[in-house]
C-alpha cells in the first residue's frame, strides 16, 4: 500500500462520521472504521491453507528487570518455511511482544499493537499502565478467536517495565484472551514444554543480565533438542536468537555479536555436558 493511501482514504459515504466515531484511544477501531481491509483478518480463507508456524519465545525475569528471547525458525507441516524469522518486538520503549502460531498473523498482531500503543499515547498524552497494556493484548486476541477455530492460532508473550511497580513483569496468553502472570519465567510454542523445564533448572532470581539472556539460550536450545519445530542456533549461516531486555533505562536489543558471544560460551559448556548445566545449588 502507497503513502498515499495511508495518508488519506478514499472518499466514500459517511468516511467523516466514521472517523469522527472512531476518534478513541483503540487503533483498531479507528482501522475498522476507516479502512477494515487493512486488518490481519481481512480476505483470509481457510481452504487447503497451511499456514507458517512460528515457535518458540521465552522470557526470564532477572532482579528488577525481564530478557525476552526467541528461536529463528517457522515451519509450514514438515519443511523449514524459514531460518531467520524474527519474533520478538519492542512494543514501546519500556514492553516487549513475542509471538508463536500462525506466522503471518502473529506478526501483523504484533505490529498492530505496537501501533495500538502508539496511538493510544498519541490520543491521551500518556502511555497505558502495564495492566492497560496486558489487557488491551488480551482483548486482542480475543477479537480474533474465530481464527484461532479455524486453525489460525496467534499466541503472544508480554514482557516489560512497570514503573508503577518498579520492576519487571512477564504475562503468558492462551488462544481465547486469557492472560496470567508469571512470577519469575515463562515459554509458549511447540517447544514451550522443553524450554519450560530447563528454565525451571537454571532460573534463579539473582541473575545479572548476561546471565539472564544466556539462561534464555540455553532454554531455546533444549526446546530445539526435542522439538522440531524450535530452531537451534546455526553457527554456519550466524544465524542466532533474538534477545531483548527491558529495564528502567528502556528496552535494549542484544546485538549479534553479543548474541553470539554467549551462544558460543553455551556450546563450548555443551560439548563437556551435552545436557547441558545443572540447577545452580541454593
Amino acid at each position: 500500500m502507497n503513502e498515499t493511501q495511508w495518508s488519506r482514504p478514499h472518499a466514500r459515504p459517511g468516511l467523516d462520521d466514521a472517523l469522527m466515531s472512531a476518534s478513541t484511544s483503540s487503533f483498531v477501531d479507528l482501522l475498522h472504521a476507516v479502512h477494515p481491509e487493512l486488518l490481519a483478518t481481512a480476505g483470509v480463507g481457510t481452504d487447503g491453507v497451511q499456514p507458517t508456524r512460528a515457535t518458540t519465545i521465552v522470557a526470564v525475569k532477572y532482579r528488577d528487570d525481564v530478557v525476552m528471547a526467541g528461536d529463528r525458525r517457522a515451519t509450514r507441516g514438515h519443511e523449514i518455511a524459514q531460518r531467520d524469522i524474527e519474533k520478538v518486538f519492542a512494543a514501546d520503549e519500556a514492553t516487549l511482544i513475542g509471538v508463536a502460531g500462525a506466522a503471518g498473523m502473529a506478526i501483523d498482531l504484533a505490529r498492530l499493537y505496537r501501533l495500538e500503543l502508539s496511538h493510544y499515547e498519541k490520543l491521551e498524552g500518556a502511555s497505558l499502565s502495564f495492566e492497560g497494556k496486558a489487557n488491551r493484548l488480551a482483548t486482542m486476541i480475543r477479537e480474533q478467536l474465530t481464527m484461532a477455530l479455524q486453525g489460525f492460532v496467534v499466541v503472544p508473550l508480554l514482557a516489560g517495565w512497570d514503573p508503577h511497580r518498579r520492576e519487571g513483569r512477564v504475562v503468558s496468553y492462551d488462544a481465547t484472551g486469557g492472560h496470567y502472570e508469571e512470577s519469575e519465567f515463562a515459554s509458549i510454542g511447540s517447544g514451550s514444554a522443553f524450554a519450560r523445564g530447563s528454565l525451571k533448572k537454571l532460573h534463579h532470581p539473582d541473575l545479572e543480565r548476561d546471565e539472564a539472556a544466556l539462561v534464555c539460550i540455553q532454554a531455546l536450545f533444549d526446546a530445539a533438542d526435542d522439538d522440531s519445530a524450535t530452531g537451534g542456533p546455526d553457527l554456519i549461516r550466524a544465524i542466532y536468537p533474538v534477545v531483548m531486555s527491558a529495564s528502567e533505562q528502556g528496552v535494549h536489543g542484544f546485538s549479534d555479536d553479543a548474541v553470539a558471544g554467549l551462544t558460543n560460551t553455551m556450546m563450548s559448556g555443551r560439548h563437556g555436558r551435552p545436557n547441558g548445566p545443572g540447577a545452580a545449588s541454593s
